[in-house]
């Protein structure tokens, strides 16, 4: 593909751009202004939109300030923002979709943000059965889109949450026993390569790239469409119970219990969390229980049902985009996640309760303002997950090693201000490598770290297995073959950095 810029355009754009806030220096003015002149729509430092956006990121961390902007509004303007930069400036830069993500894999301070944002339409086909989704579309707008079609995909729990990411990273919904990853319903990725060239990969054209986008994020390209396989969707039964936490045995003995028995009702889903409250000053217990073919109360929900004592309840039949928008997280904090898998042993669950337990106790006694939020969360991997993503072309997730149901866990820590940040970080890795220690005297551990939650000091890729690695590597090389979403576009965890042993 050709640049482009004619030389007259590229030497106008590399001039000064005197009076523009974000633009104190050459290269400052030659990378914003470069993509300006390029037909791309730029905002800086000073503007409210600039001011919206920056603060539009969900969790604080992410809330960097670049010098500038960039909003592209189709693959095209992708493409122009891309190979301008690559080509005719030195600058670093960053992809930013959703925002979701809890540290700034998305965002940089040294450099432009091209922002997908204004690239968030979704649209169905009947005939096919297929939704195109855009890479700056959340959840909710997905939904409201295919819910008056009595249709829906497999996406994010949380309606805020981001498409690309999650589908880029593997993407856990209430769907999987049904579907397999939600990564696994992605039946074409449109792409932008480093060199401009747009491309599609799928089981047919460029199949190697297809299956590594499954699970490899951000090495090779940017995704500019998602083509989904929808399906037909009844209202789901669902929604959030809460408990004391002196229910916490009965719920370790019954999600042992789900965990090995998904297979046998592929309906349910079902997340449990033990989570530090600031206005209760105190642990609860939350689930989220939900039942994608509408059943009420079925069966396989027994075990929990019969907890006693809860202190509120939400179930009902409601939309997919009804349930998703009540699981959403408080924004405006420092959020720190940490996550790791275990074998579905009662012994590790007690010790991770008892770990959060202690890690509550030191951020109260600490906490200048007492508003800290926690989540010890348990989400069930069991082997159908992957089974599914076989049958579809696979993913290189690398779940298809386990041959037993295992358990995702989440944990997570919101703060205020940035000495609260540096003592969650510290206290979190603490809690995280704790937790895998015991987990690994009793063989319970499984090397296996889910992309989508994990923190900066964590490499999930590099969980995936030797042959995922190679084949992520491949695909990299060959399709970024000057390793431009290596080097350039930093953010993100990197197959170059990442060895076949887990940090």
């Amino acid at each position: 593909m050709q640049h482009p810029l004619s030389p007259g355009v590229v030497a106008s754009a590399l001039l000064a751009c005197p009076g523009v806030a974000g633009c104190s220096n050459s290269t400052t003015s030659s990378c914003c202004q470069a993509l300006e002149g390029a037909g791309v729509g730029v905002i800086y430092p000073g503007s409210e939109l600039y001011g919206n956006r920056t603060e539009s990121y969900w969790s604080v961390t992410s809330q960097l300030t670049p010098w500038c902007i960039a909003q592209p509004t189709s693959a095209q303007e992708v493409s122009t923002a891309v190979v301008t930069l690559v080509q005719d400036t030195s600058c670093q830069f960053a992809i930013r979709s959703g925002g979701h993500f809890i540290w700034p894999a998305n965002n940089i301070e040294e450099g432009v943000t091209v922002d997908l944002g204004l690239m968030n339409a979704t649209t169905y086909d009947e005939e096919t059965q297929v939704a195109s989704i855009y890479p700056g579309s959340r959840w909710r707008g997905v939904y409201e889109t295919l819910d008056p079609h009595n249709v829906t995909v497999p996406g994010g729990r949380a309606a805020s949450v981001g498409v690309a990411g999650f589908l880029t990273g593997g993407g856990n919904s209430f769907y999987s026993a049904r579907k397999g990853f939600a990564c696994d319903n992605v039946v074409n990725f449109e792409v932008v390569l480093a060199n401009g060239e747009i491309i599609n990969a799928n089981a047919t054209d460029n199949s190697d790239l297809f299956q590594s986008l499954k699970g490899g994020q951000s090495n090779f390209g940017i995704v500019t469409r998602f083509d989904m396989q929808a399906f037909d969707a009844p209202p789901l039964w669902g929604g959030v119970v809460q408990y004391n936490k002196t229910t916490g045995p009965q719920h370790i003995d019954a999600y042992v219990d789900w965990t090995n028995n998904v297979q046998n009702d592929v309906n349910g889903s079902t997340i449990i969390f033990w989570s530090y409250q600031p206005a209760l000053k105190d642990i609860v217990i939350i689930a989220a229980y939900e039942d994608t073919g509408g059943n009420v109360a079925a069966p396989a929900f027994d075990q929990f049902l019969a907890i006693p004592g809860n202190l509120s309840s939400t179930m009902r039949i409601a939309s997919h985009l009804e349930l998703t928008n009540e699981l959403e997280q408080p924004t405006g904090y420092r959020d720190i996640w940490w996550t790791g898998t275990i074998k579905n042993d009662k012994r590790v669950y007690e010790k991770i309760i008892e770990l959060h337990q202690e890690l509550c106790d030191f951020m109260a006694a600490q906490s200048p303002d007492g508003d800290f939020i926690t989540q010890a969360m348990f989400q069930s991997i069991p082997t159908i997950f992957s089974q599914h993503g076989e049958e579809k072309g696979g993913n290189v997730l690398g779940l298809d090693r386990e041959t037993e149901n295992v358990v995702m866990l989440l944990f997570t820590l919101a703060v205020n201000g940035e000495e609260q940040q540096a003592v969650a970080q510290e206290q979190m890795r603490k809690f995280g490598e704790a937790t895998m220690e015991y987990a690994s005297s009793i063989d319970a551990a499984v090397e296996w770290e889910y992309i989508n939650y994990s923190y900066d000091y964590q490499n999930p890729l590099a969980s995936y297995g030797d042959a995922n690695i190679a084949k992520i590597r491949a695909a990299a090389a060959k399709y970024d073959p000057s390793g431009v979403f290596q080097t350039r576009a930093p953010g993100g965890y990197k197959i170059t950095r990442s060895s076949g042993t887990v940090a």
